[in-house]
């Protein structure tokens, strides 16, 4: 969807890994394709987290040790989904009441044995309020969304043509 008033991205990638394994690279090595200059902290980021379970949390470490948890676990189901909550407003500071959050899910389709479309919607921008159509283009645009994608493609082989 490109019309800049819709509250929903949409972004696919195939990669040539079955599901499973597709799944496991992006839950178990989420810090390994999150681009490091994507960071809310006051100093370079040492590791990204995504604790893989409904209630766990996607957060930061910086090298100082300070943490920024920037995400809630809301779906956890292996090897089909995951979905988690945005807690970052429109000003790119953290949002903390979870009615003014948008959820990101990520869905891993099996094309056959060793190919998985990677189904990426990042819905509900709009319960951000205002200030949400100007953070729209920036989690659909090159620098957004399409880059951890295909980072996470380069991480377990290169996307399917």
């Amino acid at each position: 969807m490109t019309d800049p008033d819709v509250p929903v991205v949409q972004r696919s990638i195939v990669v040539p890994v079955a599901a499973d394994a597709a799944f496991t690279a992006f839950t178990d090595r989420f810090g390994d394709f999150k681009p490091p200059e994507h960071n809310l902290l006051r100093a370079p980021i040492a590791e990204t987290m995504l604790e893989p379970r409904v209630g766990g949390a996607i957060y930061d470490r910086a090298v100082d040790g300070s943490e920024c948890r920037w995400a809630r676990i809301l779906v956890f189901d292996p090897p089909q989904r995951l979905v988690f909550s945005w807690d970052i407003g429109p000003t790119w500071e953290l949002e903390s009441d979870p009615d003014h959050t948008s959820e990101v899910e990520i869905r891993f389709v099996a094309e056959g044995p060793a190919r998985t479309r990677v189904e990426l919607e990042h819905r509900n921008l709009d319960r951000h309020g205002p200030g949400w159509t100007g953070m729209r283009p920036a989690v659909a645009g090159d620098e957004g969304w399409p880059l951890y994608l295909r980072r996470f493609a380069d991480l377990v082989g290169a996307p399917v043509g």
